[in-house]
């Protein structure tokens, strides 16, 4: 049940606390209180103490900055923090709006690091990830999507491996089928489930106003943050049969458009508090 609190760890609270910052602080236009950021996410499972480590960890990464009044502190977004949030939020809530049609061409990046460099590979496939791209053999990427090609590109470069990466993009070829690509680049019955769940979850909630709705639409969008990562978005043609994506879509809108100005409201009442 949506209103069943769980507690979380700090790097769970840390994921929260960016929700929380991309749902309420960024369109707020206004610096938030600790005991405001305090009230959301202990509402949502999350320790005190977790918090506010998620807390000073968003500040030491650069993403707010502190400000004292007092005995009291709240925290305004950095540029760099509203322009990465503005990003994601840009991502998350477009996800899957508008279906396009697809002419047929993959755009196919060839890029790999070695074992050894761990973090520059979890990079890698992080952010080829958030961009939609499946991996479907090592050092290969395969994308769906050859209007993407600026932003991996501007992912290569960033991460230093444009001299030894190349792409290319044109239609599948006679070998093999598009069935056995998508299958290997890409769990599609796990991100059909997790849609699922999602379906499961929020169908049907009607959260009383204040806090619970407050908790709903933070824990609604957060749910659905996760989808950029999990669901490349591919076209109709090379979905399984009855594919749920778009239905969660829709409830997605719906349940947003619902609890979105009594959350928002909610939220004024706590920043006014302090």
């Amino acid at each position: 049940m949506l209103s069943r609190r769980h507690t979380v760890g700090a790097g769970s609270a840390r994921s929260l606390l960016l929700t929380v910052l991309g749902e309420l602080v960024l369109p707020a236009s206004r610096p938030a209180w600790t005991s405001a950021l305090l009230h959301v996410l202990g509402g949502l499972g999350a320790e005190e103490k977790s918090a506010r480590q998620a807390i000073a960890r968003t500040a030491k990464d650069g993403w707010t900055t502190s400000e004292r009044d007092g005995r009291r502190v709240r925290w305004a977004l950095t540029p760099v923090g509203r322009r990465l949030l503005t990003e994601g939020t840009e991502r998350i809530y477009s996800h899957g709006a508008v279906p396009q049609a697809w002419d047929g061409r993959w755009l196919i990046m060839m890029a790999s690091v070695p074992e050894s460099q761990r973090t520059l590979r979890h990079k890698l496939h992080t952010q080829l990830a958030w961009a939609g791209f499946g991996n479907p053999s090592p050092g290969m990427w395969v994308s769906p999507h050859p209007e993407r090609e600026a932003e991996v590109k501007h992912v290569i470069q960033n991460l230093g491996l444009d001299s030894t990466a190349f792409s290319f993009t044109g239609p599948f070829a006679g070998v093999g089928s598009e069935r056995s690509l998508v299958e290997r680049a890409w769990n599609l019955a796990e991100v059909g489930a997790r849609y699922e769940a999602f379906l499961d979850q929020f169908t049907g909630i009607r959260p009383a106003p204040g806090d619970p709705t407050l908790f709903a639409q933070v824990r609604l969008v957060h749910e659905w943050r996760r989808f950029p990562f999990l669901d490349p978005l591919l076209p109709e043609e090379l979905l399984p049969p009855r594919w749920t994506g778009q239905r969660a879509r829709m409830l997605f809108d719906r349940q947003h458009a619902a609890w979105q100005g009594g959350a928002r409201e909610r939220w004024a009442q706590l920043s006014a508090a302090g």
